[in-house]
């Protein structure tokens, strides 16, 4: 009798890959960019991606050596009168879908039945703009001489970070969030090696401060046990890093945790979907600290709101 074909485990797949990476001595959402933009990998309308998509896409860069942040499916390639290059590979982007029957409204216009619904991971194919030719040229990197200490970009993170209201103290020697009285405790700036040291250590302990009680209340408790602490480190890393991403800074300036890969690799072995979890937690926390700067909008392009609509249940 012919034995049924294993079934693909996406969830686990991305979780062996990053084991793989952590194992190495790779942290997989660090991207010491030199030369472009640093990014967050962007869809074809602008709109960036969000999650653990960020981070597998950044791997994938990496990887490859792409330096557009840009990612098309071959469709939308094709509707800009563009071509994947032949023999190119498609790299894959997750979303959850929604499977069972979907909610009905009774008479009084209350939802019920919302329980027959599952999420269930699924992926799809895209290609970043290095592997296509033809784009417009909006797809291509720009190429930037301005680095995050030079005063213009100073002004635009001090100015991120102003509009937190996080209360903030220098002094000591350490760099930490202080639950009890919630404020973030820093060095002085110049006990730093640069103003980029002093700015991404900054923005680690603020996506601390974001899960605080009255916040987003971020608390792990029994799922992770005694490991609650290393997977709180863990979402700060993560989240660090797309935050690093959005005020120009590199996200490899830190120590390199090696105190918590150990438990990190634990927590990741025992559980293939706590990666995802980190990577939602992490969005989650960098989204918090973003609405404090942006103002919020109702507006989507067209083109994104079918896969930003999906995405959004990685966040959640």
């Amino acid at each position: 009798m012919k034995q049924p074909k294993p079934r693909f485990d996406i969830a686990q797949t991305v979780t062996d890959l990053i084991i793989e990476k952590l194992e190495a001595g790779v942290k997989p959402w660090e991207r010491p960019w030199t030369g472009v933009p640093v990014s967050r990998p962007m869809r074809s309308c602008g709109t960036p991606y969000r999650g653990i998509n960020v981070f597998m896409l950044w791997m994938m860069a990496d990887a490859k050596a792409y330096v557009s942040p840009y990612w098309l499916t071959y469709r939308q390639a094709e509707t800009l009168g563009a071509q994947v290059r032949k023999g190119e590979k498609a790299s894959q982007a997750l979303f959850y879908k929604l499977l069972g029957e979907a909610p009905d409204a009774d008479v009084r216009g209350r939802q019920i039945d919302e329980q027959k619904r599952r999420r269930v991971l699924r992926s799809y194919a895209i290609f970043n703009a290095d592997q296509i030719d033809g784009l417009p040229e909006r797809y291509a990197p720009v190429v930037v001489t301005a680095r995050c200490d030079d005063d213009e970009r100073r002004e635009a993170i001090e100015a991120y970070f102003a509009a937190i209201p996080a209360s903030v103290i220098h002094r000591g020697d350490r760099a930490y969030y202080d639950q009890t009285t919630d404020r973030i405790v820093l060095p002085t700036e110049n006990s730093f090696k640069s103003y980029a040291h002093y700015a991404s250590t900054r923005a680690h302990e603020t996506l601390h401060w974001a899960g605080g009680a009255s916040r987003l209340n971020r608390a792990f408790g029994a799922r992770f046990g005694d490991k609650a602490y290393a997977f709180e480190e863990l979402v700060a890393t993560m989240g660090e890093a797309a935050l690093c991403a959005r005020l120009g800074l590199p996200a490899a300036l830190l120590d390199d945790h090696a105190a918590y890969i150990g438990d990190w690799l634990t927590i990741l072995g025992g559980d293939r979907n706590a990666i995802l979890t980190a990577a939602a937690r992490a969005d989650e926390a960098f989204a918090y600290l973003d609405g404090y700067v942006i103002e919020p909008t109702s507006e989507i392009s067209q083109d994104c709101a079918a896969d930003t609509i999906t995405e959004r249940a990685l966040a959640a």
